[in-house]
């Protein structure tokens, strides 16, 4: 990669990492299914307009919109509400990956390998020795929310893999118009109209900039110069920098908000990066090819090709919100 693009990739983690702060901020200014309505809300509108149609089916638009958008971050903002740390989070957060992968067995066929399977058990590691740390300081209800949120994620990176979207912002776009109604609706009946309305009416300079700050900077650039890097390296070479995510996420709070990483902390970071790295890096086995129906010796038909239900891998520079554990290039923004 040329220094510029290096540059632009570990920018994008950045602004992904602090992400984490920022929304911590803006739950002090909003209820978080009000806050995280008004994310997707900026996201779409008017960029809607400008990127052009979808280029996808719309059954994966709606399925990525519900699983990324109200549950994901449905859950993941109410976890941080209720007293999950930001830099806890962005780190916490990086085990979508197991899941994704365990997720791509069961759905996709997949058959992981030893250095998978040995980096699941290292995140999983990880997470139990920063739910450990969670709990000798703070309830696990966030913790336990955040976890949630993963899965969530999870789901929704396989989803992606099905739509395979040629286009990574065009798609983050046209799924950022999905949860806004939904979100609206579960912060009206759990929220209430009297706390919606009183964080609209307070409504100041800071509450706008996490929003826009949420909006424009973690999504409509973030996934924007994802894809482009995508569309111009290998997803191998690209998908390391997303390791650096929780690194600026855990440095962000601490800098900003004061967050303090204890030496737990810091085991349960190098064990949950370190476990993601060999989850997310290393290519997972397709699924091996059946033989058709009345092979009785179980050799091929030289008449009928042998059909595969592996899962086809989408298009170098195919991006999406989400990590591709075939092909490794997907985020890990929040």
């Amino acid at each position: 990669m040329r220094p510029a693009h290096v540059l632009l990739a570990v920018l994008v983690a950045a602004v992904w990492g602090v992400n984490f702060t920022v929304i911590e901020v803006g739950l002090g200014h909003f209820p978080p299914l009000l806050f995280s309505a008004l994310r997707f809300l900026v996201a779409a509108l008017p960029a809607v307009f400008l990127v052009g149609p979808p280029k996808v089916a719309w059954k994966w638009i709606v399925g990525v919109g519900l699983a990324l958008g109200v549950a994901k971050f449905g859950l993941l903002f109410i976890g941080m509400d209720v007293g999950m740390p930001g830099g806890l989070s962005s780190l916490v957060l990086q085990v979508q990956a197991v899941f994704t992968a365990l997720f791509a067995v069961a759905f996709l066929g997949e058959r992981p390998t030893r250095v998978r399977l040995a980096g699941m058990a290292v995140a999983l590691a990880g997470i139990g020795v920063a739910a450990v740390d969670e709990g000798a300081s703070g309830p696990l209800t966030g913790f336990a929310l955040v976890i949630a949120a993963a899965a969530c994620w999870g789901v929704s990176n396989i989803l992606t893999r099905k739509a395979s979207p040629p286009d990574s912002l065009n798609f983050m776009i046209w799924v950022s118009t999905v949860p806004v109604l939904p979100l609206l609706a579960l912060s009206l009946l759990l929220e209430g109209w009297s706390a919606d309305l009183a964080a609209l009416r307070s409504l100041d300079w800071s509450g706008a900039g996490t929003v826009f700050y949420v909006a424009w900077g973690a999504t409509v650039f973030g996934f924007g110069a994802w894809g482009w890097l995508l569309h111009r390296h290998p997803a191998s070479t690209v998908a390391p920098f997303s390791l650096l995510v929780p690194v600026f996420g855990m440095t962000s709070a601490a800098l900003f908000l004061g967050e303090s990483i204890t030496p737990l902390r810091w085991c349960a970071a190098a064990l949950l990066v370190g476990g993601v790295a060999l989850t997310s890096l290393t290519p997972a086995k397709p699924r091996e090819a059946q033989p058709p129906r009345g092979a009785g010796n179980g050799a091929l038909s030289h008449e009928q090709p042998a059909r595969t239900n592996a899962a086809l891998p989408p298009p170098r520079g195919a991006g999406n919100c989400a990590i591709n554990h075939d092909e490794p290039a997907r985020v890990n923004a929040a």
